[in-house]
Protein backbone atom coordinates (compact mmCIF):
# COMPACT_ATOMS: atom_id res chain seq x y z
CA UNK A 1 0.00 0.00 0.00
CA UNK A 2 1.19 3.69 -1.28
CA UNK A 3 0.60 6.37 1.19
CA UNK A 4 -0.14 9.13 -0.48
CA UNK A 5 1.98 12.11 -0.80
CA UNK A 6 2.26 15.51 -3.21
CA UNK A 7 3.42 14.44 -6.74
CA UNK A 8 5.93 16.45 -8.94
CA UNK A 9 6.03 14.92 -12.43
CA UNK A 10 9.27 15.31 -15.01
CA UNK A 11 7.82 17.68 -17.45
CA UNK A 12 7.77 16.66 -20.96
CA UNK A 13 8.96 19.89 -23.23
CA UNK A 14 8.15 20.97 -26.30
CA UNK A 15 10.00 22.67 -29.00
CA UNK A 16 8.00 25.43 -30.67
CA UNK A 17 8.99 28.25 -33.85
CA UNK A 18 7.91 30.79 -31.02
CA UNK A 19 9.91 29.22 -28.13
CA UNK A 20 13.41 29.73 -26.68
CA UNK A 21 14.94 28.93 -23.35
CA UNK A 22 13.17 31.06 -20.58
CA UNK A 23 11.82 27.75 -18.73
CA UNK A 24 16.08 27.59 -17.78
CA UNK A 25 14.84 30.30 -14.91
CA UNK A 26 13.41 27.47 -13.44
CA UNK A 27 16.06 25.07 -12.95
CA UNK A 28 15.24 22.67 -15.82
CA UNK A 29 17.29 20.81 -17.73
CA UNK A 30 16.05 21.84 -21.35
CA UNK A 31 16.81 19.42 -24.03
CA UNK A 32 18.08 21.48 -27.28
CA UNK A 33 16.22 23.97 -29.28
CA UNK A 34 13.56 26.53 -28.94
CA UNK A 35 11.87 24.81 -26.29
CA UNK A 36 8.02 26.80 -25.83
CA UNK A 37 6.34 24.44 -23.77
CA UNK A 38 6.90 22.45 -20.44
CA UNK A 39 4.04 20.06 -19.89
CA UNK A 40 4.23 19.84 -16.16
CA UNK A 41 1.05 17.54 -15.33
CA UNK A 42 -1.01 15.84 -18.11
CA UNK A 43 -2.38 12.26 -19.83
CA UNK A 44 -2.71 13.08 -23.30
CA UNK A 45 -1.81 10.66 -26.54
CA UNK A 46 0.65 13.89 -27.17
CA UNK A 47 2.34 13.76 -24.01
CA UNK A 48 1.65 11.76 -19.95
CA UNK A 49 4.24 12.75 -17.44
CA UNK A 50 5.88 10.31 -15.17
CA UNK A 51 5.86 11.41 -11.32
CA UNK A 52 9.32 12.47 -10.30
CA UNK A 53 10.18 11.03 -6.95
CA UNK A 54 9.11 8.90 -3.74
CA UNK A 55 7.52 5.31 -3.67
CA UNK A 56 5.62 6.60 -7.20
CA UNK A 57 8.96 7.58 -8.91
CA UNK A 58 8.95 6.62 -12.97
CA UNK A 59 4.78 6.01 -12.60
CA UNK A 60 2.86 7.51 -15.48
CA UNK A 61 -0.10 9.36 -14.75
CA UNK A 62 -2.37 7.54 -16.82
CA UNK A 63 -0.84 4.27 -14.41
CA UNK A 64 -0.92 6.03 -11.53
CA UNK A 65 -4.91 6.55 -12.52
CA UNK A 66 -5.25 3.34 -13.28
CA UNK A 67 -4.23 2.11 -9.94
CA UNK A 68 -5.63 4.21 -7.89
CA UNK A 69 -8.41 5.94 -9.61
CA UNK A 70 -10.88 8.06 -7.74
CA UNK A 71 -9.21 7.52 -4.41
CA UNK A 72 -6.34 9.57 -5.27
CA UNK A 73 -7.67 11.62 -8.10
CA UNK A 74 -11.41 12.41 -6.49
CA UNK A 75 -14.66 11.56 -7.57
CA UNK A 76 -14.60 14.20 -10.26
CA UNK A 77 -11.33 13.54 -10.63
CA UNK A 78 -11.37 11.33 -13.96
CA UNK A 79 -13.48 13.14 -17.15
CA UNK A 80 -16.50 11.20 -17.99
CA UNK A 81 -15.63 11.63 -21.53
CA UNK A 82 -12.78 10.81 -21.97
CA UNK A 83 -11.74 8.75 -18.64
CA UNK A 84 -8.31 10.23 -18.55
CA UNK A 85 -6.79 13.28 -16.11
CA UNK A 86 -9.04 15.80 -17.10
CA UNK A 87 -6.78 19.06 -16.79
CA UNK A 88 -3.02 19.74 -18.58
CA UNK A 89 -0.96 21.97 -16.78
CA UNK A 90 1.32 23.98 -18.83
CA UNK A 91 4.48 26.64 -18.37
CA UNK A 92 5.12 28.55 -21.88
CA UNK A 93 7.11 30.86 -22.99
CA UNK A 94 6.85 32.54 -25.74
CA UNK A 95 9.53 33.96 -26.98
CA UNK A 96 7.97 35.46 -30.22
CA UNK A 97 4.31 35.96 -30.68
CA UNK A 98 2.32 32.34 -30.93
CA UNK A 99 -0.31 32.22 -33.42
CA UNK A 100 -4.02 33.58 -33.29
CA UNK A 101 -6.06 30.91 -32.40
CA UNK A 102 -8.95 29.79 -31.53
CA UNK A 103 -10.57 26.26 -29.18
CA UNK A 104 -13.61 24.27 -29.46
CA UNK A 105 -16.09 23.08 -26.86
CA UNK A 106 -16.46 19.72 -26.36
CA UNK A 107 -19.19 19.41 -28.55
CA UNK A 108 -18.27 20.51 -31.53
CA UNK A 109 -18.88 17.65 -34.58
CA UNK A 110 -15.12 18.04 -35.73
CA UNK A 111 -13.44 17.61 -32.94
CA UNK A 112 -11.01 14.55 -33.03
CA UNK A 113 -11.81 11.47 -31.69
CA UNK A 114 -10.94 11.10 -27.76
CA UNK A 115 -10.53 15.01 -27.69
CA UNK A 116 -12.14 16.92 -25.42
CA UNK A 117 -12.55 20.77 -25.80
CA UNK A 118 -10.30 23.31 -24.82
CA UNK A 119 -10.96 25.95 -22.16
CA UNK A 120 -8.40 27.19 -20.40
CA UNK A 121 -6.89 30.05 -18.10
CA UNK A 122 -3.35 32.11 -17.89
CA UNK A 123 -1.59 33.33 -15.68
CA UNK A 124 1.50 35.96 -16.56
CA UNK A 125 4.00 34.81 -14.82
CA UNK A 126 6.97 37.51 -15.90
CA UNK A 127 6.16 40.07 -19.04
CA UNK A 128 8.66 42.05 -20.84
CA UNK A 129 8.15 45.85 -21.10
CA UNK A 130 5.19 46.62 -23.63
CA UNK A 131 4.70 42.67 -23.98
CA UNK A 132 0.94 42.12 -25.78
CA UNK A 133 -1.75 39.23 -26.01
CA UNK A 134 -4.56 39.33 -28.56
CA UNK A 135 -7.70 38.54 -26.49
CA UNK A 136 -10.82 38.59 -28.23
CA UNK A 137 -12.48 39.77 -31.31
CA UNK A 138 -13.01 43.85 -31.51
CA UNK A 139 -16.48 45.34 -30.90
CA UNK A 140 -18.98 44.46 -34.12
CA UNK A 141 -16.84 41.77 -35.96
CA UNK A 142 -19.01 39.44 -37.00
CA UNK A 143 -18.38 35.71 -39.16
CA UNK A 144 -18.69 37.77 -42.27
CA UNK A 145 -16.34 40.77 -41.14
CA UNK A 146 -13.75 38.38 -39.92
CA UNK A 147 -13.81 35.85 -43.22
CA UNK A 148 -13.50 39.09 -44.89
CA UNK A 149 -10.16 40.23 -43.36
CA UNK A 150 -8.69 36.94 -43.28
CA UNK A 151 -9.34 37.17 -47.37
CA UNK A 152 -7.90 40.78 -47.55
CA UNK A 153 -4.68 39.85 -45.07
CA UNK A 154 -5.92 42.42 -42.32
CA UNK A 155 -6.96 39.96 -39.78
CA UNK A 156 -5.38 41.95 -37.04
CA UNK A 157 -7.51 44.96 -37.53
CA UNK A 158 -10.42 43.06 -36.29
CA UNK A 159 -8.36 41.71 -32.82
CA UNK A 160 -8.53 42.67 -29.29
CA UNK A 161 -5.04 43.73 -28.30
CA UNK A 162 -4.27 43.99 -24.46
CA UNK A 163 -1.24 44.47 -22.56
CA UNK A 164 0.10 42.08 -20.36
CA UNK A 165 1.61 42.50 -16.85
CA UNK A 166 2.93 40.17 -14.76
CA UNK A 167 0.39 38.50 -11.70
CA UNK A 168 -2.30 39.22 -14.52
CA UNK A 169 -4.80 36.57 -15.23
CA UNK A 170 -6.71 35.66 -18.60
CA UNK A 171 -9.83 32.95 -18.42
CA UNK A 172 -10.83 31.81 -22.28
CA UNK A 173 -13.64 29.86 -22.65
CA UNK A 174 -13.32 27.95 -25.85
CA UNK A 175 -14.54 30.03 -28.89
CA UNK A 176 -12.43 32.67 -27.79
CA UNK A 177 -10.08 34.09 -30.69
CA UNK A 178 -6.72 34.38 -28.37
CA UNK A 179 -2.44 34.86 -28.83
CA UNK A 180 0.07 35.39 -26.74
CA UNK A 181 3.03 38.19 -27.41
CA UNK A 182 6.54 37.93 -27.37
CA UNK A 183 7.51 38.06 -24.19
CA UNK A 184 5.38 36.55 -22.06
CA UNK A 185 5.76 33.66 -19.83
CA UNK A 186 2.71 32.15 -18.57
CA UNK A 187 1.21 29.21 -16.37
CA UNK A 188 -1.67 27.41 -17.80
CA UNK A 189 -4.25 25.33 -16.56
CA UNK A 190 -7.01 23.85 -19.10
CA UNK A 191 -9.00 21.37 -20.00
CA UNK A 192 -7.18 18.36 -21.13
CA UNK A 193 -6.98 18.92 -24.74
CA UNK A 194 -4.34 19.68 -27.92
CA UNK A 195 -6.74 20.94 -30.66
CA UNK A 196 -5.69 23.98 -31.64
CA UNK A 197 -7.28 25.82 -34.66
CA UNK A 198 -4.91 28.64 -36.46
CA UNK A 199 -6.15 31.83 -37.97
CA UNK A 200 -3.08 33.57 -38.65
CA UNK A 201 0.43 32.44 -38.18
CA UNK A 202 2.49 35.77 -39.40
CA UNK A 203 3.52 34.35 -42.86
CA UNK A 204 6.21 32.37 -40.59
CA UNK A 205 7.78 29.13 -41.43
CA UNK A 206 7.77 26.45 -39.13
CA UNK A 207 10.42 24.17 -37.24
CA UNK A 208 10.45 22.11 -40.26
CA UNK A 209 10.85 25.33 -42.70
CA UNK A 210 7.76 25.48 -44.01
CA UNK A 211 4.33 27.17 -43.39
CA UNK A 212 2.17 25.96 -40.58
CA UNK A 213 -1.02 24.69 -41.32
CA UNK A 214 -4.30 27.35 -40.86
CA UNK A 215 -7.87 25.74 -39.45
CA UNK A 216 -9.44 28.67 -41.08
CA UNK A 217 -13.07 26.97 -41.76
CA UNK A 218 -13.48 25.18 -38.15
CA UNK A 219 -11.68 28.91 -37.11
CA UNK A 220 -14.95 30.36 -37.97
CA UNK A 221 -17.33 27.61 -37.06
CA UNK A 222 -16.15 27.47 -33.70
CA UNK A 223 -16.02 31.25 -32.54
CA UNK A 224 -17.92 32.85 -30.49
CA UNK A 225 -19.17 35.63 -32.33
CA UNK A 226 -21.15 37.10 -29.31
CA UNK A 227 -18.63 36.58 -26.69
CA UNK A 228 -17.80 33.03 -24.44
CA UNK A 229 -17.64 34.71 -21.17
CA UNK A 230 -13.67 35.49 -21.16
CA UNK A 231 -12.45 38.49 -18.49
CA UNK A 232 -9.29 39.37 -17.44
CA UNK A 233 -7.77 41.52 -14.75
CA UNK A 234 -5.34 42.16 -12.15
CA UNK A 235 -4.79 39.67 -9.22
CA UNK A 236 -3.61 41.80 -6.31
CA UNK A 237 -4.04 39.62 -3.04
CA UNK A 238 -5.98 41.99 -0.07
CA UNK A 239 -4.07 39.57 2.61
CA UNK A 240 -2.33 36.46 3.16
CA UNK A 241 -2.67 32.89 4.29
CA UNK A 242 -6.17 33.82 1.60
CA UNK A 243 -8.12 32.19 -1.99
CA UNK A 244 -8.19 34.84 -4.40
CA UNK A 245 -10.86 33.31 -7.19
CA UNK A 246 -9.25 33.93 -10.61
CA UNK A 247 -11.47 31.48 -12.97
CA UNK A 248 -14.04 29.14 -12.47
CA UNK A 249 -15.32 27.30 -15.28
CA UNK A 250 -17.41 23.92 -15.14
CA UNK A 251 -14.27 22.03 -16.04
CA UNK A 252 -11.46 24.00 -13.59
CA UNK A 253 -11.22 26.36 -10.40
CA UNK A 254 -8.25 28.34 -9.97
CA UNK A 255 -7.51 30.33 -7.29
CA UNK A 256 -4.44 32.48 -5.82
CA UNK A 257 -2.83 32.58 -2.60
CA UNK A 258 -0.17 34.14 -0.78
CA UNK A 259 1.42 31.70 2.13
CA UNK A 260 3.27 33.56 5.16
CA UNK A 261 4.42 31.77 7.85
CA UNK A 262 2.42 28.53 7.88
CA UNK A 263 -0.84 28.29 5.81
CA UNK A 264 -3.07 25.21 6.95
CA UNK A 265 -4.84 23.75 4.28
CA UNK A 266 -6.68 20.00 3.24
CA UNK A 267 -7.94 17.85 0.15
CA UNK A 268 -11.43 16.68 -0.26
CA UNK A 269 -12.32 13.86 -1.86
CA UNK A 270 -13.88 15.45 -4.47
CA UNK A 271 -10.92 15.99 -6.45
CA UNK A 272 -7.03 16.30 -6.64
CA UNK A 273 -5.69 20.11 -5.91
CA UNK A 274 -3.19 21.04 -8.36
CA UNK A 275 -0.45 23.88 -6.45
CA UNK A 276 2.09 25.80 -9.24
CA UNK A 277 4.33 28.09 -7.40
CA UNK A 278 4.57 31.64 -9.38
CA UNK A 279 7.40 33.45 -6.75
CA UNK A 280 8.74 32.85 -3.50
CA UNK A 281 10.08 29.88 -1.57
CA UNK A 282 8.90 27.62 1.10
CA UNK A 283 7.58 24.32 1.63
CA UNK A 284 4.60 22.07 1.96
CA UNK A 285 4.43 19.40 4.83
CA UNK A 286 1.92 16.61 5.24
CA UNK A 287 1.52 13.92 7.41
CA UNK A 288 3.97 11.55 5.99
CA UNK A 289 6.53 14.30 5.16
CA UNK A 290 7.93 17.67 3.70
CA UNK A 291 9.25 18.93 -0.12
CA UNK A 292 10.85 22.48 -0.97
CA UNK A 293 9.02 24.60 -2.60
CA UNK A 294 10.59 27.33 -5.32
CA UNK A 295 9.54 28.99 -8.42
CA UNK A 296 8.16 26.51 -11.61
CA UNK A 297 7.34 23.62 -9.07
CA UNK A 298 4.03 21.94 -9.86
CA UNK A 299 2.67 19.65 -7.72
CA UNK A 300 -0.44 16.86 -7.53
CA UNK A 301 -1.80 16.97 -4.24
CA UNK A 302 -3.95 13.69 -3.90
CA UNK A 303 -7.60 13.75 -3.13
CA UNK A 304 -6.81 11.58 0.27
CA UNK A 305 -3.64 13.28 1.15
CA UNK A 306 -5.70 15.05 3.53
CA UNK A 307 -4.62 18.06 5.83
CA UNK A 308 -1.22 20.01 4.80
CA UNK A 309 0.43 23.16 5.30
CA UNK A 310 2.10 26.06 3.06
CA UNK A 311 5.58 27.88 5.08
CA UNK A 312 7.29 30.19 3.98
CA UNK A 313 6.76 33.42 1.75
CA UNK A 314 5.27 32.50 -1.35
CA UNK A 315 2.51 32.57 -4.16
CA UNK A 316 1.13 29.82 -5.27
CA UNK A 317 -1.58 29.19 -7.92
CA UNK A 318 -4.31 26.39 -6.54
CA UNK A 319 -6.53 24.61 -9.27
CA UNK A 320 -9.07 21.45 -8.61
CA UNK A 321 -12.32 20.18 -10.70
CA UNK A 322 -15.30 21.85 -9.37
Amino acid sequence: MVTPYPLKFVPEFKERVWGARELERFGFDLPAGNIGEGWMIGEHPNGTTAVADGALAGVRLDELRERFGAEWLGARGISAKTGRFPLLIKLLDCSDDLSVQVHPNDDYERLGAGELGKTEMWYVLDAKPGAKIIYGLREGVDRETLAAAIDQGRILDCLHEVEAKPGDTFYIPAGTVHALGAGVLVAEIQQNSDTTYRLYDYNRPGLDGKPRELHIEDSLNVIAYDGAGASYGKTELPADNAWLPLAASPYFTVEKGRASGEWALSTSADSFQILIVCEGDGAIRWAGGEAPLRPGDCFLLPANLGDYKLTGGLTVLRSYVP
